[in-house]
């Protein structure tokens, strides 16, 4: 899950320069897009199938992961960024209740407060701001944190039917690259040049390679300690915004940054002895 941070912290990079050529969903199809063509490359290599007697579940959790990234796009064009990245950051708590009410695991009072000490180090980081006429817009974007929980307790349990990693991305990515194909058909397809298509490479890399380390994170690993560690992006987005962009940190971000690592180094020690139970 730390690969997986460091992947989509610098995925979050791209998507910041790619803004400038093209719109937000079709970000989200032309990385769908290479995933999943990336993907079936490999599996038609290697002589693997896709199909899976678990279809309807993995279409089940490719529909919620789409509907959270959607969703988050379209929230961080109505407010701003910091709150629609905390927002969308609620998806660890959602994934404790669910699953405590689902997948029966037993909740760790130290596990539930290293998520919690998560979240309030990315309240502090992002120092969102929220104001009342904006409540459709805030709700959606708990609904992308929700939807996102959805789909990470979706990929446990895909998990423990004995499903590939690979194979649960390749169904996300298929159903992301139809999904944003008709949203991005609809609001037109912009041209690009060099600097556009190097924007999109990147991403594509990033995006894939993180897919894939933080599917197998999930799919391996304890759910709550993976979701702790999560929190990771958030602070190599920071780093990586300081080296680039030169924005400078006060003191309340880099404590906040502290109480992070502590929540993620906290949940990884008290989660080790249940990921090696023969049940995860």
């Amino acid at each position: 899950m730390l690969v997986a941070g460091v992947l989509f912290a610098g995925m979050g990079v791209f998507v910041k320069l790619g803004l400038k050529y093209f719109s937000s969903s079709e970000l989200v199809f032309y990385r769908s897009l290479f995933g999943v063509l990336s993907i079936f490359l490999v599996v038609r290599t290697r002589g693997l199938s896709v199909y899976s007697q678990n279809w309807k579940l993995h279409i089940s959790r490719s529909l919620a992961g789409f509907a959270g990234m959607m969703l988050l796009f379209y929230v961080i064009g109505l407010l701003p960024l910091s709150t629609a990245t905390t927002l969308n950051y609620t998806s660890p708590l959602f994934l404790v209740i669910l699953s405590s009410v689902v997948l029966k695991e037993r909740l760790k009072p130290v596990l539930v407060l290293s998520v919690v000490m998560g979240f309030v180090g990315v309240v502090l980081l992002l120092r969102p701001t929220f104001s009342a006429n904006q409540t459709v817009a805030g709700l959606l974007g708990l609904a992308s944190g929700f939807f996102a929980g959805v789909a990470y307790l979706t990929t446990k349990h895909l998990g423990r039917l004995g499903e590939p990693g690979w194979r649960v991305v390749f169904y996300f990515t298929l159903v992301s690259t139809i999904g944003s194909c008709i949203f991005a058909g609809v609001s037109g397809f912009h041209s690009f040049g060099v600097d556009g298509m190097l924007a999109l490479l990147g991403l594509c890399i990033f995006a894939t390679l993180g897919q894939l380390s933080m599917t197998r994170a999930y799919h391996e690993g304890d759910t709550l300690t993976v979701g702790s560690l999560a929190y990771s992006t958030v602070v190599f987005t920071t780093l990586f915004s300081i080296v680039i962009w030169q924005d400078m940190l006060p003191i309340s971000s880099w404590f906040a940054m502290a109480l992070i690592i502590i929540s993620g180094v906290l949940a990884a020690r008290q989660g080790s002895t249940h990921s090696a139970a023969p049940d995860s």
